[in-house]
């Protein structure tokens, strides 16, 4: 199994919903193609050229593949669904024309937006999901936006589980997963929020074998989690103290995880992200030590 490894634009601090100074995409490229890797995410709308013969110029010069792309949609809001769905359909016309056919559109919900589940990030409970309303607009909105996304471009989409929205827990995740069509949604399985919401990173792998396209290597800091916890720290607090720190440095068990990728049969791309806020650390050195570290697995 020869994976490929990416990193991408918020392991430089350009996070959704998230303010503060920003890198320019120019110095983010440069330093994603000096520190040995292969590809990267778009970013943020906007923050890397959206011409399609720019950017393909951009990658090419540093010999770098694109291959996703978030976008904050508002499943929980019908009345969205049809902004959410140009706004994917917008991507992923770039995407397809810059990356190619086998691209994805990174689905999460608008992050951090919600009060409750921003307040609460690692330790959602039952009682603050959403209603069985809710979820059938959550699940008829993902459906109808993957076969647009698939229907007007030819891409598929992948749903990201993630801290501070409405699906962040390994429960939620999987009645997601059960609600929406396997032919057009899958999984992005993010190894750090997935640990950060409390479940087992392996065992999320094999959960999910047959739903899981798309891969983010993150690690997750115990330390920082428990005192997230003591102390109720919102989300966006967390990440600014360190919960997704350096690759090797935290409890996800990356060796495992890997084996248990090979096992699945997966052969798409690792794409490390650290998230960083925007003037936290020094992102390139971490992106080098994140590479060095994934190569001492044979990555």
């Amino acid at each position: 199994m020869a994976l490929r490894i990416a990193n991408a634009p918020c392991s430089w601090g350009v996070i959704e919903g998230i303010e503060g100074e920003r890198y320019d995409y120019v110095r983010v490229l440069n330093e994603i193609a000096a520190t040995g890797y292969s590809g990267t995410e778009l970013g943020d709308w906007g923050f890397m050229p959206t011409d399609p013969a720019r950017l393909t110029d951009e990658l090419a010069a540093r010999r770098l593949d694109l291959l996703a792309s978030w976008v904050s949609v508002k499943l929980h809001d019908p009345a969205q669904h049809e902004d959410s769905a140009e706004t994917c359909v917008r991507t992923a016309k770039l995407l397809a024309a810059v990356g190619g056919a086998d691209n994805f559109i990174v689905l999460g919900n608008d992050p951090y937006a919600d009060p409750t589940r921003t307040k609460y990030a690692g330790r959602i409970t039952p009682e603050m999901g959403m209603s069985e309303a809710g979820w059938q607009t959550f699940a008829r909105g993902a459906n109808m936006i993957a076969r647009r996304v698939m229907d007007e471009t030819g891409l598929r989409t992948v749903f990201h589980h993630h801290i501070g929205t409405w699906i962040e827990t390994p429960a939620e995740t999987q009645r997601l997963m059960d609600m929406t069509d396997p032919a057009i949604l899958g999984l992005v399985f993010d190894t750090g929020h997935w640990s950060f919401a409390g479940g087992d990173e392996v065992e999320g792998v094999r959960q999910f074998a047959d739903r899981i396209w798309h891969v983010h290597f993150k690690d997750h800091d115990p330390e920082v989690a428990r005192q997230s916890r003591e102390f109720g720290w919102d989300g966006p607090t967390s990440v600014g103290h360190g919960v997704f720190c350096e690759l090797g440095r935290g409890d996800v068990d990356f060796p495992a995880v890997r084996d248990a990728l090979t096992q699945i049969g997966y052969d798409g791309w690792i794409v490390v992200e650290q998230d960083v806020l925007p003037g936290m650390g020094t992102p390139k050195a971490s992106a080098q030590r994140n590479r060095d570290y994934l190569k001492t697995l044979g990555l």
